[in-house]
């Protein structure tokens, strides 16, 4: 059985953290100078790739990697270990400062499965991670709260606040949703809009350390390092909301 170290939960907070500081001085750098969101968008992605990769191959060189702006290699199909990795997730909320719901992703995957992940927040100055999982909050607000885009709410989340009654909350960059839940800020967070590995790896490796239930709309589970890194939906909620939201995109999933 492949094995995983508390130093590989570590590594994975250092680095997002390290990533994210990185950032953060790359967006005032890049303010100061004036230059456009295009600009700094593509600035922070390059360097926190840069960084992530450089990071990795370091302190795990036998480990593959996939990262949304890396080439993709088949030999992770067959690696024991595979790293997953968004440099920057939300870059339209980084190239807006001092906007804060943006977020770098770094998970590690073994046999399809998020076993170790962090989610850095850098415009909070936190980094939510499997080294020290989050404690769920005991109790969630009444009615539940329901995180979804602030520019185009998916179908099944609208759907899931119909029935649940639920109180929509705008957000940016998918970790960002999917750490308010965590974090005990909404109840649940779906998506059913188009997304990829490095989108959910490490939200979802964080989310299920800290107790919550994380599945696809459809209820299945929610596996990584397929040779197409396409996984368009996802549902993060407390455990007490699942049935209640799986049975509402089930029922979007019949008309559609």
């Amino acid at each position: 059985m492949t094995s995983v170290t508390h130093d590989d939960h570590l590594e994975a907070a250092r680095i997002a953290t390290a990533a994210g500081e990185l950032l953060l001085a790359i967006r005032e750098e890049m303010s100061a100078r004036g230059a456009d969101s295009k600009e700094m968008k593509d600035e922070g992605d390059q360097r926190s790739h840069d960084f992530i990769m450089e990071e990795l191959r370091r302190v795990r060189p036998d480990d593959a990697i996939l990262s949304e702006e890396g080439k993709d290699g088949v030999e992770r199909l067959s690696s024991d270990r595979t790293w997953i990795v968004d440099p920057v997730d939300g870059t339209r909320e980084f190239s807006e400062p001092p906007r804060t719901d943006w977020a770098v992703h770094v998970a590690m995957v073994v046999d399809g499965k998020p076993v170790v992940g962090a989610v850095a927040l850098p415009g909070l100055g936190l980094t939510l991670s499997t080294a020290d999982p989050v404690a769920m909050p005991e109790t969630g607000q009444t009615p539940p709260r329901m995180i979804v885009s602030r520019s185009r709410p998916p179908k099944a989340a609208l759907a899931v606040a119909e029935q649940l009654g639920a109180e929509l909350v705008e957000m940016g960059s998918a970790g960002a949703k999917a750490m308010s839940v965590v974090r005990g800020e909404s109840e649940m967070y779906a998506h059913s809009g188009g997304q990829y590995e490095w989108d959910s790896c490490a939200p979802v490796a964080v989310a299920l350390a800290a107790g919550l239930h994380c599945s696809r709309i459809d209820g299945s589970q929610l596996t990584y390092n397929h040779e197409d890194p396409y996984l368009p939906d996802l549902l993060i909620c407390r455990p007490e909301h699942a049935a209640a939201a799986l049975e509402a995109l089930a029922s979007v999933a019949e008309e559609g």
